[in-house]
């Protein structure tokens, strides 16, 4: 089955929008906590596979501002998700970094998805072989997803050169 690069990505997106309406509805701190480690394996396993392959595709096909505002809003979106995943419900903050995640995402995701002027609108009108660039995602999707149900690794924030994400 052929992946489309940007579907894959566009569905990523769907798919963490619903994890936070189901995080901003959930009752008690098990299931808030299940959620929230969702949430952050579909981001870590998202923003890996763009960082990895679909941003250096796009590099000097779409506007730069763009792409470098992308690599930022991932690694601000890095530094949430190791707080979260590094705390628990009851924590102070708590569900505060979880709703500013995904007002971030929120704003990320329209960036990437404006009509006309967006990532993956720009993308679209080059010569990218989105096909091929989707397969090669879908299949470090599946290996990374497999590789990070136990435990996500820690972040690397290439673009933030006064935060460490380590421990």
């Amino acid at each position: 089955m052929a992946h489309d690069a940007i579907a894959l990505l566009k569905a990523d997106h769907r798919k963490v929008e619903d994890l936070f309406s189901d995080y901003e509805s959930a009752k008690g701190a098990v299931a808030k906590r299940k959620i929230a480690e969702q949430i952050c394996l579909e981001l870590t396993v998202h923003t890996q596979i763009e960082e990895e392959i679909f941003y250096p595709a796009c590099k000097g096909e779409v506007e730069d501002d763009l792409l470098d505002e992308s690599y930022v809003e991932h690694d601000g979106a890095k530094v949430l998700i190791t707080e979260i995943e590094n705390g628990k419900p009851s924590d102070d903050f708590y569900d505060a970094k979880v709703t500013v995640l995904a007002e971030q995402i929120k704003h990320h995701v329209h960036e990437e998805e404006a009509f006309l002027k967006g990532l993956f609108a720009q993308a679209r009108r080059t010569d990218l072989d989105l096909a091929a660039l989707g397969e090669q995602m879908f299949a470090r999707k599946e290996e990374l997803t497999a590789q990070y149900k136990k435990k996500l690794p820690t972040p690397e924030a290439r673009t933030f050169e006064t935060v460490s994400l380590g421990g």
